[in-house]
């Protein structure tokens, strides 16, 4: 078993941000560190994003600490952010192991947490975690669901418009993901139908970093409660980015109310005994935190969420959160890297000095 000061479980935003920050405040790869990443090559969720995505169309995304892009490259997403992330990797010594996938993170008979990969392990004197959600996507439950005769499927498996030309498709989810599919199968599909619980809200401006961290206010208040936290798209509502523009122009986002429950060859909607057909039905309904690999630490409060104070896991102070709850998104993701990071150098007071960055 090896021993460490810390580990770091994902390597996305979130991970080499905190991995960054441990560097910064002293503790050596290796020995201080060790990133952990379950991908067999840099990118983490990036690189499972549809290739149809393009960077024009990606919303939000900031920069890593320490290595500033002076221009954003065109692209596919899937193939530029990884391209960056790779980069990032290399210029700077975060001690990544790959691939790794952690099974638990259990207490230990000493001070220590015990990170279990199933062939090796690691004794941590603090965790961060930084798994994301995009191994987690969310399927709600409606009646009916068992018995559609045609195709269902996650945002998270969406690759493109052209397998939807000529089909009859029904979107579901109010966010930029359910905007970007629209954008691109309105005109492809023979027919598309888009499906929210809310009223969308649109929001006029760009998704600047000051309106990024009144999100994450937002959020983070949720999880001071204990309570299962929100998406920071969730409250931020729907901007005019070029995927909303594109599905407005194609008059792809005339939103109908949630269905009641789905058919056979469609959705229904029993108040108004409305029925809309379909050969498909996308759901681009959000993610959940991957964090199962947690739960022998035994974390959830009465509310059903973790209770955090900042980044800092309130039921075991040795663990900090990452890319969970306000810190699940890029912008959120490096403030929470560098809090959790120095918080666990205040915890441990290692001896070596802080490098400069």
């Amino acid at each position: 078993m090896a021993k460490v000061d810390t580990v770091v479980i994902g390597a996305g935003q979130a991970g080499l941000s905190s991995a960054y920050f441990l560097g910064h405040f002293g503790f050596a790869p290796e020995t201080g560190f060790v990133v952990l990443d379950s991908g067999d090559s840099p990118g983490g969720a990036w690189r499972h994003r549809a290739p149809s995505l393009s960077m024009a169309e990606v919303h939000g995304i900031f920069d890593l600490p320490g290595m500033r892009r002076e221009a954003v490259p065109s692209g596919p997403a899937a193939q530029v952010v990884p391209e960056y992330f790779a980069a990032y990797e290399q210029r700077f010594p975060l001690a990544v192991h790959r691939p790794v996938t952690v099974r638990s993170v259990s207490r230990g008979d000493d001070d220590r947490l015990l990170v279990d990969a199933g062939t090796v392990r690691w004794a941590a004197r603090a965790v961060i975690n930084a798994t994301g959600t995009w191994t987690r996507p969310y399927w709600p439950y409606y009646p009916g669901t068992r018995d559609f005769r045609g195709r269902q499927l996650h945002y998270a498996d969406y690759r493109g418009p052209a397998e939807f030309a000529g089909r009859r498709v029904v979107v579901v989810g109010g966010g930029n993901s359910a905007a970007h599919v629209l954008s691109e199968i309105a005109g492809v599909a023979a027919a598309t139908a888009w499906v929210t619980r809310r009223p969308p809200v649109f929001r006029d401006g760009d998704f600047t970093p000051e309106r990024g961290r009144a999100a994450v206010a937002l959020v983070e208040e949720r999880v001071r409660l204990g309570l299962p936290p929100q998406s920071v798209v969730s409250v931020t509502g729907l901007a005019y980015t070029t995927v909303v523009r594109q599905a407005l122009a194609k008059g792809a986002l005339n939103r109908l109310p949630m269905f009641d429950r789905i058919t056979p060859d469609g959705v229904w909607w029993d108040a108004e005994r409305r029925a809309v057909d379909a050969d498909v039905i996308i759901w681009c309904t959000g993610f959940r935190a991957a964090i199962d690999h947690l739960a022998p630490l035994k974390l959830r409060e009465p509310g059903g969420g973790i209770r955090l104070a900042g980044t800092r896991v309130v039921a075991e102070p040795r663990l900090h959160l990452v890319g969970y709850g306000p810190s699940a998104s890029t912008l959120g993701a490096n403030r929470a890297g560098r809090q959790a990071a120095r918080e666990i150098r205040d915890m441990l007071s290692p001896a070596v000095p802080t490098m400069v960055a």
